[in-house]
């Protein structure tokens, strides 16, 4: 009898270890969602582009950024992860409509953006191995497919994204390394830059945590079921952490840059990350950015389809079908992209202004939770110096959906 007493004991804590670090791989796999989606093509090109315009004076805009993002993502990440509810389901319980008016744009966003996702894998398979930017492209899909249909998608998705987030910190250090950058001088603007500029800083705020990117992790987490009060830490560790990762490979970005471009280099119109990682490292620069960027397109093609899908879906929904819709929103995506044989100039530009405008739609949203809603919270008393900071970034929302409407204006 002692000895089958002793054996369940066993078993229990074997199976408790398992989900455990079950568990432990989800939340590190939300953290890397959230900062490999953020890290596309488009955050590629924008950094490369405000480098060369602004030089060192860009290090202020990356850290006022950082700031911004990570008190956005603290209050999404804590709002979402204490309810338990994804962010469209918060939407529907705090203004009926109002979530199938975010998941509408989340949606409609994502898709648009998958088709430069895509385009973006292509041009990096084409820099890597020379191959035709749309055969490229469908290899790249059909990976990101395989990881849906594997039979542990979760876990595969998980790890994926963990490696390649860590192949692009690793390829741009070895860049950052190369190109030998005024660090001092970088150092010294970070606070006092010679220049300032309101429009990058906005720009890549925006692109860090605007559209899809805002959601990605916290959904992860939901789906991992690591949420309510019990998770609070983990979730607020975690929000910070995929910020900083994000941080931390737009800082080795613009220091590989900085290098070429203090040393008098003029970069591409048509590919400044790409000609700036060529010209600091030669024929093997320019194959390490082909890196960076498939391995940047592949998770944002992966980011983009498993949020845009959880926007689609409740937590009722059973796996397969989750995944099985996913698989379908990365063929088409696909699909597009071989057809018309390029990324939508227009329309990403169209989906662009979107993204202005899910952020403060959202953001309302939860911290109209956070401040009034505790029901939703579980009872769990949102502390006011968070809600406080979740105001002052949302105030700076509301200035980027303002600029988004007047672009929907114009186009």
């Amino acid at each position: 009898m002692a000895d089958k007493t002793t054996a369940g004991s066993t078993e229990q804590r074997t199976g408790s270890s398992v989900k455990d670090a079950v568990g432990r791989s989800a939340v590190l796999g939300a953290v890397f969602l959230m900062a490999t989606s953020a890290i596309g093509p488009g955050f590629l090109t924008q950094t490369a582009t405000f480098t060369a315009e602004l030089g060192a004076a860009f290090a202020c805009a990356i850290l006022i950024s950082v700031v911004v993002d990570i008190a956005v993502q603290m209050n999404v990440w804590r709002v979402i992860g204490v309810s338990g509810l994804r962010a469209h389901e918060l939407g529907n319980k705090v203004l009926p409509g109002a979530g199938y008016v975010l998941a509408g744009l989340v949606v409609l966003g994502g898709f648009i953006f998958n088709i430069g996702n895509v385009a973006g894998s292509g041009l990096g398979t084409n820099a890597l191995l020379g191959l035709e930017p749309r055969v490229g492209g469908a290899i790249s899909a059909a990976i990101a497919i395989g990881i849906f249909l594997s039979h542990r998608a979760g876990v595969a998705l998980d790890r994926v994204v963990v490696v390649l987030g860590v192949l692009m910190i690793v390829a741009a250090l070895v860049i950052a390394f190369t190109s030998s950058p005024p660090v001092g001088e970088a150092l010294r603007s970070t606070v006092a830059p010679d220049t300032f500029s309101f429009i990058a800083t906005t720009t890549i705020i925006g692109g860090t945590v605007g559209g899809y990117i805002t959601y990605a992790g916290a959904h992860r987490l939901v789906d991992s079921g690591r949420t309510g009060v019990e998770h609070v830490r983990d979730v607020a560790r975690s929000s910070v952490v995929s910020i900083l990762v994000t941080g931390v490979m737009r800082v080795l970005l613009f220091l590989a840059i900085l290098g070429v471009v203090a040393g008098g280099a003029a970069l591409a119109d048509d590919n400044p990350a790409g000609s700036a990682f060529e010209q600091a490292a030669g024929a093997a620069g320019l194959r390490v950015f082909g890196v960076v960027l498939w391995a940047a397109a592949l998770t944002s093609v992966i980011g983009a389809a498993y949020t845009s899908v959880s926007f689609l879906t409740t937590q009722r929904t059973a796996p397969r079908t989750r995944n099985l819709l996913t698989v379908g929103f990365i063929a088409v995506s696909a699909l597009t992209f071989v057809v018309i044989e390029k990324a939508p100039a227009q329309l990403l530009v169209f989906a662009g202004t979107f993204n202005g405008l899910i952020l403060p739609i959202g953001f309302t949203v939860l911290l109209w939770a956070a401040w009034r809603r505790r029901d939703l919270l579980h009872g769990y008393r949102y502390p006011g110096w968070l809600l406080g900071v979740g105001v002052l970034a949302w105030l700076l929302t509301l200035y980027l959906g303002y600029n988004a409407v007047l672009g929907l204006g114009k186009l």
